[in-house]
């Protein structure tokens, strides 16, 4: 037979510790985090491309000047330059979201605003060619959802490079190598 326990009014006590207050607060705050992850929308992140690659037709003496004059032209800060060893890593740059990363969406709205980019490159030497690979690294420095708001420094979402940088950078060297 089962005992139970009663409290000063006579009424049976609960056995669980818990109180009613405490199962209505436990209940309210499910439904608040519930709503609000309804109302936020799904984040989808873009699909990461794979490290840009090309061969500029040209050595890489020739190569590795070009670069570094189209890195200047377009203003990108440099963190590390090494020619021996054929890498140059730029530092962290704002660009609009959407020209150079693509930050992906959140519901159905895309993210628009700013980001923080930088890329590292690597040159080495293929005989009369010269084999380029850039690697880049993006996330987001303000942004809103869709067109409208305020820009806001978080939450902070990881971005894909829409390899337009890239293909630019690429160009000019091509250009100023032929010089």
């Amino acid at each position: 037979m089962a005992s139970t326990t009663t409290n000063s009014r006579g009424t049976p006590a609960r056995s669980s510790g818990s109180t009613p207050a405490a199962c209505a607060c436990l209940t309210a705050l499910a439904g608040v985090t519930a709503l609000l992850g309804a109302c936020s929308g799904l984040y989808v992140s873009p699909l990461a491309p794979p490290p840009y690659q090309v061969e500029v037709a040209a050595r890489y003496d020739a190569t590795w000047g070009a670069l570094v004059r189209a890195l200047a032209r377009e203003n990108v800060p440099i963190r590390a330059i090494a020619r021996d060893s054929g890498v140059i890593a730029s530092d962290d740059f704002i660009a609009p979201i959407g020209v150079y990363a693509d930050c992906g969406r959140v519901g159905s709205d895309l993210v628009e605003g700013e980001a923080l980019v930088s890329f590292t490159l690597f040159a080495e030497p293929n005989g009369t060619w010269t084999r380029v690979l850039m690697n880049s690294k993006m996330r987001t420095h303000m942004q809103r959802k869709g067109s409208s708001g305020k820009l806001r420094p978080t939450p902070v979402y990881q971005c894909a490079s829409t390899g337009r940088f890239e293909a630019n950078l690429l160009d000019a060297v091509r250009e100023l190598v032929k010089e």
